[in-house]
């Protein structure tokens, strides 16, 4: 580690995407700047060690066969690799300093630092402070949650070397989607539980029942409608008790409980209202359009602040941030135009913009564009031909108002739609644009062509 000094004019606490990327910029422009991350082991931050990455690696390594426990290997390879790469990409930056320790606020300007290779206590002043902690599971108040060796955490389920053969997972969004169908494909038997009564209910219910059919093909097993009530652990594993929709108490024995609930803000031990800065009724810390907190020196960037959790959000928090401080024009999140999402299960799922049902909400006049993916011949070719692709077109303009892919490869189509979306174009250019053949792209040809 770099000798420390008293002041810097910035410091960054959390070494995610934004505020790694904002670090080196920072630096470029010959700023000095203080990173502060409370584990070396999340050197990079979220997406690189517990989250996108290792996730993906293991899907991956899933649909090629490749044994569980070498797949957790390559994967912690991966992310080793991926951690040392990100700190170095820093550290060979002269002024900046990554400092590995647990910052606490003293005031707006001041930051005490629990410094994990002294094991001392360090105070540094900066001009301009930026927030970058991410956020961390959210687990519910269950009997027995903290007392078995077996509920485990998105994060600590990597972890273990050994495949679960009954993998419980409590939860029914999107992260517990992603693991269900990743365990499923390393051979454990998965059990879905929803306190929802329905299954994905903000999807339309054409796309759920498409996405429904898909998993419990798998024999993964989708429970709605229930409440959790207690967790204990027994001699060959776990045994989950809940009070299904009618009211009668059952149980299920399993091997192993993923925690799949959501999300939390990660400010714990920081301090913020020494700050002065304030949180919202959710607990992220609170922003105004261009990220800044309600203190003027001090920014949020990333899942901090509230918006959506995604890596390529926290990488345009910072090309906001970026602009701001040295005059560019793309100063604020009104500016951002609509984000597509994806969900890798397989097939991928992959959305953006508004819904159908959301669009009839709106008020818009609208038209439905599907299309099965059995229709496309690249889907045959990969395959893969489960799943639907749905686009909604406002009557009046002809413009995109969103679209849900269900589809081999949607994941990658969903970005042409983007482009499109946030373009203003007309549907008709997509539906009559040259696309490669045989490609899952232009489905799109015959998607718009329903219309």
């Amino acid at each position: 580690m770099k000798e420390l000094k008293k002041h810097y004019q910035n410091l960054v606490i959390g070494f995610g995407k934004g505020g790694k990327t904002l670090a080196a910029y920072l630096a470029t422009r010959g700023q000095d700047v203080a990173l502060i991350e409370k584990s070396e082991m999340m050197y990079g931050g979220t997406c690189i060690n517990v989250a996108c990455i290792p996730t993906k690696s293991l899907i991956t390594n899933a649909e090629k066969n490749i044994p569980y426990h070498e797949a957790i290997g390559m994967k912690n390879d991966l992310t080793s690799f991926l951690r040392q790469k990100n700190y170095d990409n820093l550290d060979k930056f002269p002024s900046v300093t990554i400092i590995t320790g647990k910052a606490r606020f003293l005031s707006e300007h001041e930051v005490e630092i629990a410094v994990n290779q002294t094991n001392q206590e360090v105070r540094v002043t900066a001009d301009r402070i930026f927030i970058n902690t991410g956020t961390e599971p959210l687990i519910p108040e269950i009997n027995g949650i903290s007392s078995s060796r077996n509920v485990f955490t998105s994060a600590s389920l990597m972890e273990q070397t050994g495949l679960p053969k009954h993998l419980i997972i409590i939860g029914g969004g999107f992260i517990g989607l992603e693991f269900a169908d990743m365990y499923a494909k390393f051979g454990s038997k998965v059990t879905m539980l929803d306190r929802r009564k329905i299954f994905l209910p903000k999807e339309d219910p054409d796309i759920a029942e498409q996405i429904y059919k898909a998993m419990t093909e798998k024999d993964i097993s989708i429970i709605n409608g229930l409440t959790v009530e207690s967790i204990h652990d027994s001699a060959d594993g776990v045994i989950l008790r809940y009070k299904s929709n009618d009211g009668e108490s059952k149980q299920i024995e399993g091997s192993a409980v993923l925690i799949a609930t959501g999300r939390k803000p990660n400010l714990e031990g920081l301090d913020v209202q020494a700050a002065g800065i304030r949180t919202n009724v959710r607990g992220f810390l609170d922003v105004d359009d261009q990220l800044k907190t309600s203190v003027k020196n001090i920014w949020a960037i990333g899942d901090i602040n509230g918006g959506p959790q995604f890596t390529y959000i926290s990488l345009d928090d910072f090309r906001i941030i970026r602009d701001q401080l040295y005059g560019g024009e793309y100063t604020s999140v009104t500016k951002r135009g609509t984000v597509a999402s994806s969900v890798f299960i397989t097939p991928p799922l992959a959305h953006i913009g508004l819904r159908e049902k959301d669009a009839i909400a709106k008020g818009y006049r609208i038209r439905i564009a599907k299309l099965p993916a059995a229709a496309v011949p690249r889907a045959r070719i990969l395959n893969s031909t489960q799943g639907l692709l749905k686009s909604v077109i406002d009557a009046d303009t002809n413009k995109i108002l969103g679209c849900t892919l269900f589809c081999v490869e949607a994941s990658e189509m969903i970005n042409t739609i983007q482009v499109a979306i946030n373009a203003g174009l007309d549907y008709r250019v997509i539906r009559d644009t040259i696309f490669t053949h045989p490609s899952m792209s232009e489905a799109f040809n015959d998607l718009y062509a329903s219309l």
